[in-house]
């Protein structure tokens, strides 16, 4: 059997298998540990010109040869096994993997609660050719199915078919269950590296680096005692690994937008390739650190089913990023892929004083002039204002921030009150979506206006569910005829949506 079966014509519901490189590709690093612990002192004494084999364990040698032939045959035995027992399968509207020979697991996806698919490259995999996918799906807090690996055109194949049934794309009816090609694609944006390398430069851990070190040096030459330097030596390390897996996470990112959803590829040693479908991010943040106005830079995360478990490590929060650095236009240009329908006649002027406005500017409403005691900085900027489709919350003087919920995403909200914000007739009221590193919360509102919204939230939040009709979120949108979204510096009198990106009619269930 093939691992491009669905290319290549196989029926749907045949059982496949992975790629036969794959054990070796996972488990390279037990192969290469064989070799190392069995040939560590003979490489030595090779480059010492001594001989090969120490005279003492000249009469064991053929025994330690022996039981690292065994070890090895095991560890290739152990691989053969695992790929004979990995299969996979498309059908009844699921996709499963089977796994194990002795301790058997299987694992299983719906194709309609698919919210994104990953196309992982490790770089032992791209030098092999092949890629691992990833299904998120609405109801798990990890990848649900993780197929690894086959060859990089058949995974691209496998991707677009289920996309295509998850999303409810009518294929032709007298084939319904070959194969979908792969949609085509046009680039929204793209991230240059120089400006990537700026902006590990001006973060905030940078910021932390450069006051650490003067707080060393000011107390050495106080104490006159050197060894606060040596604090910074581990600090320094992890700052360094910190800013290379930032770098290499980021590097070449690009997004563009399709009729399967939104397309994000980055990576310099691993490359990923994400598809996230149109409609199924629970939560956006758009946010700026101090020393990135300088550039007009920001950065864009979002909250998305499935990616919620991992969002705060090193590979969840290279999924959860929308736009790692980018320019107000890439700003722009990624809020209408998101969120198609605005649902305001002036969307350009309310994200932007949601970003960098104050006051009751573009309609947003603010924390109230008496708690100015609390918040003398943040005051003027915690506010909210809802359009048709979407609350915002704006927060931040210095480290500014813009929260977008669509409606229809609103699991649940929650008032909340401590002793000072009762003092001060004040309240937070708080947005729960799925898990991530967006936390959509109003700050420090007036309590009878968030008391206001609290209801009028709740009674949006449950219009827009009950306009769903399907979960493929193709069957709840019609397409549009408009041209690809242009860059918004050229058309400042609106933001378009994408032809590929329908416009939504109703929300749907995360």
């Amino acid at each position: 059997m093939s691992a491009g079966g669905l290319a290549s014509g196989k029926p749907d519901g045949e059982w496949l298998r992975v790629h036969p490189a794959t054990p070796f590709v996972r488990g390279w690093v037990a192969l290469a540990a064989i070799g190392y612990f069995f040939g560590r002192d003979s490489f030595e004494r090779m480059l010492q010109g001594q001989p090969l084999i120490d005279d003492r364990l000249a009469g064991r040698a053929p025994w330690l040869l022996g039981a690292g032939a065994l070890m090895l045959v095991l560890a290739v035995l152990s691989f053969v096994l695992s790929w004979y027992f990995t299969r996979y399968q498309v059908a009844e509207g699921y996709v499963r993997v089977n796994t194990g020979f002795l301790f058997k697991q299987q694992r299983q996806a719906r194709l309609d609660r698919v919210q994104a698919i990953d196309i992982v490259q490790p770089l032992l995999a791209r030098i092999f050719g092949l890629a691992e996918l990833k299904f998120e799906v609405a109801d798990a807090g990890e990848s649900a199915v993780r197929l690894a690996y086959l060859r990089i055109g058949d995974a691209r194949q496998l991707r677009a078919t289920i996309l295509a049934r998850a999303s409810g794309v009518r294929l032709d009816p007298a084939q319904p269950e070959a194969a979908a090609p792969e949609a085509p694609e046009q680039q929204v944006l793209q991230v240059p590296p120089s400006r990537l390398f700026g902006s590990l430069l001006l973060s905030e851990q940078t910021v932390f680096i450069v006051l650490s070190a003067a707080a060393s040096v000011v107390l050495s030459a106080l104490t006159e005692n050197r060894a606060f330097f040596l604090y910074l030596i581990p600090a320094a390390l992890g700052f360094v690994a910190a800013y290379w897996s930032s770098f290499n996470k980021g590097y070449n990112f690009t997004a563009a937008i399709s009729p399967d959803g939104i397309r994000l590829r980055y990576g310099l040693l691993d490359t990923q390739a994400q598809t996230l479908p149109p409609g199924r991010i629970q939560a956006l943040k758009v946010a700026q650190p101090p020393l990135w106005r300088l550039f007009g830079w920001y950065r864009m995360q979002v909250n998305a089913a499935g990616y919620g478990a991992g969002a705060n490590n090193g590979e969840g929060g290279s999924r959860t990023t929308l736009l790692p650095v980018g320019k107000w236009g890439d700003v722009l240009n990624m809020m209408a892929l998101v969120l198609p329908d605005p649902g305001t006649a002036d969307p350009l002027g309310v994200f932007h004083h949601g970003v960098n406005g104050l006051d009751s500017d573009g309609g947003f409403v603010t924390t109230p002039r008496r708690a100015r005691l609390l918040a003398p900085l943040g005051w003027r900027r915690n506010a909210f204002a809802a359009t048709d489709t979407a609350l915002l919350m704006r927060s931040g003087r210095w480290w500014r921030q813009l929260v977008v919920v669509p409606h229809q995403r609103t699991q649940s909200i929650a008032l909340q009150q401590g002793p000072l914000a009762r003092r001060f007739g004040l309240a937070d009221l708080v947005l729960h979506t799925t898990a991530g590193p967006v936390a959509p919360r109003v700050i420090q509102a007036d309590l009878r206006e968030a008391q206001g919204l609290f209801d009028a939230q709740a009674a949006r939040a449950r219009a827009a569910r009950r306009r769903q009709t399907s979960e493929q979120w193709l069957a709840q949108v019609a397409p549009v005829s408009t041209p690809l979204i242009e860059r918004v510096e050229t058309e400042p009198a609106e933001m378009r949506p994408s032809t590929p990106a329908p416009q939504q009619e109703g929300p749907q269930r995360g």
